[in-house]
């Protein structure tokens, strides 16, 4: 007997921020894929299985442009009629037009080039560390260190000045954070395309050594060179600056994996591999069937919009073991927080580099850092916001 779900959770259980929404889990109990029936009336469905999900991103029979989509699984917009991604957005466009803006970035963010990012990285950590150790405790970790970091490294990259940081902070907030008004979200999107239009202008008159400077000498088109800059910069931001904030209060709250990890810094990469997956901040992704496709012993119509549960998915009994347990030392890796195939996020070295930089120095700089608040009232985003995380994070320490 088929399960369904008939309205998707705006909440986490209390007192469990790290674990998926109750009602996701059971779920996942039922079997890997639900009946969901979006708000609009469209009979979709919803994949929390890990197997599924993965071969759901693996098959070109589902697709990723935006105009397919159904809405919003959460909002009924009526008869709006979804216009296709504007250019250059590719993670909402399928095969030939994906790989026309994802080709020319692959280079860019290669292992070895990310890599030799690091002592920029190591750079940048330990300057935000010395001023919170000079300003003293307590201090919000997100606006202190883990916002900063994966802003200063994106724009850089592509050669925003560093003056206009604030700004793509605030603005990527509004797009992703969940809790602002319709009115307030097309405004923050015009603003930031009027601005990415004049740097991309300037980038054509006198390059630089960055990455948006490199792309003009293609064919791509300004309006192109716009859209994929707004994809790398809300990417490359907002994703990795949750799991550093969010990761640092899953640890805080797990002291033995914490000493674990501040006892044996090899350790690291299995806990930023870890973290991604117990955590999976970008929670859900959408595709629609191109086809009528058999999945999970159930027919998916072809026009059919299924939604992706990444963080059931990590937390799948049938792939890893004790799901729910954050476990720096665990063995079953291969999480889909990165996604899978051929939209798999192309910026994952970087975020990895960030992160495995980030914790350790943390963690080291200050031995004694603990919330400066009981857990129950750090400030977390809502279950709307397309990436998940915590609003802010209070900590202290012994000085």
């Amino acid at each position: 007997m088929e399960h369904i779900v008939t309205t998707l959770p705006t909440a986490r259980q209390p007192g469990c921020p790290f674990d998926p929404p109750a009602e996701l889990i059971d779920a996942r109990r039922h079997g890997p894929i639900s009946r969901y029936p979006f708000p609009d009336g469209h009979q979709g469905w919803l994949v929390t299985g890990y197997d599924l999900v993965r071969s759901v991103l693996a098959d070109s029979r589902f697709s990723s442009r935006k105009e397919l989509m159904r809405h919003h699984p959460l909002i009924d917009y009526g008869d709006i009629e979804v216009p296709p991604a504007p250019p250059g957005e590719f993670l909402l466009m399928d095969e030939p037009q994906h790989s026309r803006y994802r080709k020319p970035l692959v280079g860019k963010f290669t292992v070895r080039r990310m890599r030799l990012l690091t002592e920029r990285i190591e750079q940048i950590t330990a300057e935000h560390l010395d001023a919170m150790e000079k300003a003293g405790p307590p201090t919000d970790l997100v606006t202190a260190f883990a916002k900063p970091i994966p802003s200063i490294v994106i724009c850089e990259l592509l050669g925003v000045p560093y003056e206009d940081r604030g700004r793509f902070q605030d603005q990527i907030d509004t797009f992703l954070g969940g809790e602002t008004s319709d009115e307030d979200l097309i405004a923050a999107y015009t603003a930031t395309q009027q601005y990415l239009a004049e740097l991309v202008a300037a980038k054509r008159a006198n390059p630089t050594d960055d990455v948006l400077s490199d792309l003009t000498d293609s064919d791509l088109t300004d309006e192109e060179l716009r859209g994929i800059s707004l994809i790398l910069l809300a990417a490359g931001f907002d994703t990795t600056a949750n799991t550093l904030a969010l990761g640092t209060f899953a640890l805080l709250r797990n002291p033995a994996q914490l000493a674990a990890l501040r006892a044996d810094p090899a350790l690291t990469d299995g806990a930023v591999e870890e973290l991604l997956r117990y955590l999976s901040v970008a929670k859900t992704f959408m595709r629609t069937a191109l086809e009528d496709v058999e999945l999970g012993g159930q027919t998916i119509k072809a026009g059919t919009t299924v939604i992706l549960s990444y963080n059931t998915a990590n937390r799948d009994p049938e792939r890893f073991t004790d799901p729910h347990v954050l476990d720096i030392q665990r063995q079953d890796g291969g999480h889909l927080a990165f996604g899978h195939g051929i939209h798999q996020c192309l910026g994952q070295q970087l975020a990895r580099v960030e992160m495995r930089v980030a914790f350790p120095a943390l963690l080291s700089r200050f031995p004694t850092l603990r919330l400066a608040v009981p857990a129950e009232e750090v400030a977390l985003r809502p279950e709307t916001a397309d990436i998940y995380g915590v609003k802010s994070l209070p900590v202290a320490w012994d000085v």
